[in-house]
């Protein structure tokens, strides 16, 4: 195994593989098919099964590193004629994955937050608490990332639907240049001195650590 990757670990991302991928995906979709848009059930997306939801490269991702990605669901705001403005239910669609994660990072930690730990053998509560740890840490580092505001991230699509029509139209517009810049962010500023991501996402992880673990 690779280096600080235990069994124990490893079992927690594959907890967050198996459930907070695919919750987050079905939220997406979910929230989506209630607000009128019938493009997630059309695709089979409204269903909690892993393998319609996972990514091969994400899970791996996940696997080796701890951070990764689902098989993006699609919605058309244009559809969801629930709510009058189709960036204001984009907005929702998009949000309801990362609160998804968060939702469950808070129900992984009931037992920190409860002491259930202590009532368990020593070393069976030490390994329980490594993988309910590891699987909170990942959900947390997926709410925190997808949280971004950097398109296609969910942020971006929040942004949107909160802001100035004008700015949102500046975001929108450069959904078609989407992946590139987010690779230009992730991969090309980290090599040029500014890990912005980083910077973004550190104080929000530690942020909801702190109140969920402590």
């Amino acid at each position: 195994m690779p280096f600080g990757l235990t069994a124990d670990v490893l079992l927690g991302r594959i907890l967050v593989i198996f459930l907070g991928i695919p919750i987050h995906e079905w939220a997406h979709g979910w929230v989506a098919h209630l607000l009128g848009d019938e493009t997630p059930e059309l695709q089979g997306r409204l269903s909690l099964n892993p393998f319609v939801h996972l990514d091969p490269v994400g899970t791996l991702s996940i696997l080796l590193t701890g951070f990764g990605w689902g098989r993006a669901a699609r919605v058309n705001p244009y559809r969801m004629t629930r709510v009058h403005n189709p960036r204001t239910g984009m907005a929702l669609s998009a949000l309801a994955g990362p609160v998804s994660n968060i939702i469950q990072a808070m129900i992984l930690a009931i037992p920190f937050r409860l002491g259930l730990l202590t009532l368990l053998e020593s070393n069976m509560a030490y390994r329980l608490a490594q993988v309910l740890f590891a699987a909170i840490a990942v959900n947390i580092g997926l709410a925190a990332f997808n949280l971004l505001p950097i398109p296609p991230l969910d942020g971006s699509r929040v942004l949107v639907g909160v802001a100035p029509r004008r700015i949102g139209d500046v975001i929108e517009s450069l959904e078609p240049y989407a992946i590139y810049i987010l690779l230009f962010v992730l991969f090309l500023l980290p090599r040029l001195g500014l890990d912005l991501v980083g910077l973004l996402v550190r104080p929000l992880q530690e942020f909801l650590f702190r109140i969920l673990l402590f």
